[in-house]
Parts: structure tokens; C-alpha cells; sequence
């Protein structure tokens, strides 16, 4: 099969055989395999807006919530690799549900694009929880084993491997609750269907500031900035680090000059003044790696956690 070659143009591609033919040419669709009003579906759709302009074309954003993610991966693996098809992929799920359970996508499915956050986790109470702090949280988890409520984006998710390493270092054991997305762990709590949410720092803080939420601790290896004055697990004496990257990804074997196309169109968006204003607003900590860095990293993550799962498997 001969492969056809792509010339890459500022700022557009042109098809060889096509005088004015530009990638791309047609709307793009971004699957989200996460629920909506989620954090990763507002980032998503906060980002689409801005590379809609760059690309002179609609990007489409579509939710496949269900199976920690797996559902709307496995649709983006499967889709076709003609750049028109991409998504959001989310840490740790993108490595860790091939580790731990058959699926119908691995990471070598993808082509990575870009990435664009990298939040740390957090575990959230309401604000008249009588969990003060992680003492107390403990303290009241060693009374009552297995009984205190926790919810997650689902098993092997971030928010769920960073309760297990706390659990684990703690001597406790709490009731894990799986959820298809952060919005949804964030109604239970504020609807007392559980005690504790785990999520990432941007997907609470703005609760917590308005005084309907409070953090116990935040999963960076520092404190974020955008709730400074919350200490760290470590810095509590448990050595728990956990976050999520999320970044944007398509079918493996795009042509490498339409992966650039997209790369930049990301860029661009994540050094738009106004589009890191939004950031803030949203409190999304940003930080892009190109295609060849977001994928070293990626790879150097399934190591970690092939290694994690073949000394504490979590499936539940």
C-alpha cells in the first residue's frame, strides 16, 4: 500500500493532488470518555472552543462516559486515524485499564497530541464533616472498619490508587464507592451519599471555596497553588502522590504532519492569554508536553503502575 504523503503548511495542509484542499476541511469531533460537568469534560470544552478558531473548523465534543473511561476510549482507538476524531485521555486510566483488565484498546492505540493539565488529587469532606483532618479520619476508620464511604471516577482511577496507597500506609480500610465521572462523586458528597470524595484539586476547589466542601489534604508533591494553604499528604506523613494528566490523543497511525497540525493548534490555545485566564478561572493547572514528551511520559507511567499492580492489584 503506497502511504500518502501530507506537506505541512502554516497553518494549513495541503493535499497533495488538491490545489487549496486544507486539513482540516471538515468539523472534528472530540470524544470525552468521561461524564459531563465533570473536570475533564469542562477542560475539554473550554480547549475545543479555542482550537476551533485556530483549526477554522468545529470541534464537536462528545461525552462516552462508562467503564472508568474504557467505553469512550476504545472509541477513539477505534476510529479513524484521518485527524478528524480525537479526544481527551485521561492518567492513570489510560495505562492502568489495559493492566488490569482486558480491554479493547491499548495505549500503543493512540497517537498522543498533546497534554494540557496536570492536577493533583485531593480528598474532599463537607464542611460540617467531624473529619477535621486525616487523624481524624483515621482514628474513625480504625473504630469502624469498612464503613466510611468513599467515591471515586472508578477503580484504578487516580482518585481510587491514591485511597489505597493512604489505606495501606494508614492501616485503615474504607468502602470504596466507583463513579463514572467527578461530577457525579461531587453530588454524592454534597447530597451525604458518601463521606468522602476523592478528586482532583480543580474539580473541588471551587465548592471548597464557597464553603460547601473542605480538603483533607491535597496528593502533589507541593502544594498547588490554587490551595496553598492546604498541606500535603506528605507533609501529613503519608508519602500518597497522585494527580491526573489530561491531554489529547488520536488513533494510532496518523500521519505525522496532521499530529503536528493538531499539536500546535493545542499550543497555541494553551499559550492564548485569554485561554489561561479560563484556566484559572477553572483552576486547572497547565502544563503542555508535544506528541514525543506526552508519550516518553505516558510510557514511563505504565511502568510504574505494571510494577504497583504486580504488588497491590486493585481490582476490588
Amino acid at each position: 500500500m503506497t502511504t500518502r504523503r501530507l506537506l505541512l503548511t502554516t497553518p494549513a495542509l495541503l493535499l497533495p493532488g488538491t490545489a487549496r484542499a486544507e486539513f482540516p476541511d471538515k468539523p472534528l469531533t472530540m470524544v470525552v470518555a468521561f461524564a459531563a460537568g465533570g473536570g475533564t469534560d469542562l477542560a475539554a470544552r473550554t480547549l475545543a472552543r479555542y482550537m476551533e478558531k485556530d483549526l477554522g473548523q468545529p470541534v464537536v465534543v462528545v461525552n462516552r462516559p462508562g467503564a472508568g473511561g474504557e467505553i469512550g476510549f476504545a472509541e477513539l482507538a477505534r476510529a479513524k486515524p484521518d485527524g478528524l476524531t480525537i479526544g481527551f485521555i485521561n492518567t492513570p486510566h489510560i495505562v492502568t485499564l489495559p493492566i488490569e483488565r482486558r480491554t479493547r484498546f491499548r495505549l500503543e492505540d493512540f497517537s498522543p497530541i498533546a497534554n494540557i493539565v496536570d492536577d493533583p488529587g485531593a480528598l474532599y469532606v463537607l464542611t460540617d464533616s467531624p473529619y477535621r483532618s486525616l487523624a481524624d479520619l483515621i482514628a474513625a476508620a480504625k473504630a469502624a472498619p469498612e464503613t466510611i464511604s468513599y467515591g471515586t471516577t472508578g477503580i484504578g482511577s487516580d482518585d481510587h490508587l491514591a485511597v489505597m496507597a493512604f489505606e495501606r500506609q494508614a492501616a485503615v480500610r474504607l468502602l470504596h464507592v466507583p463513579y463514572g465521572g467527578s461530577a457525579q462523586v461531587k453530588q454524592a458528597l454534597l447530597g451525604r451519599t458518601i463521606a468522602l470524595g476523592s478528586m482532583n484539586v480543580a474539580e473541588g476547589v471551587q465548592e471548597s471555596r464557597q464553603g460547601l466542601m473542605r480538603m483533607l489534604g491535597q496528593m502533589g508533591e507541593h502544594r498547588t497553588e490554587v490551595a496553598g494553604d492546604v498541606p500535603t499528604f506528605r507533609e501529613a506523613g503519608f508519602d500518597v502522590v497522585e494527580g491526573s494528566m489530561r491531554g489529547m490523543a488520536a488513533p494510532a497511525g496518523m500521519p505525522r504532519p496532521v499530529l503536528e497540525r493538531l499539536s500546535l493548534a493545542v499550543r497555541r490555545t494553551v499559550d492564548n492569554p485569554e485561554f489561561q485566564a479560563n484556566a484559572v478561572q477553572q483552576m486547572l493547572p497547565l502544563r503542555f508536553l508535544g506528541p514525543d514528551a506526552y508519550l516518553a511520559e505516558l510510557m514511563a507511567l505504565r511502568v510504574r503502575y505494571q510494577a504497583l499492580w504486580a504488588e497491590h492489584p486493585w481490582r476490588e
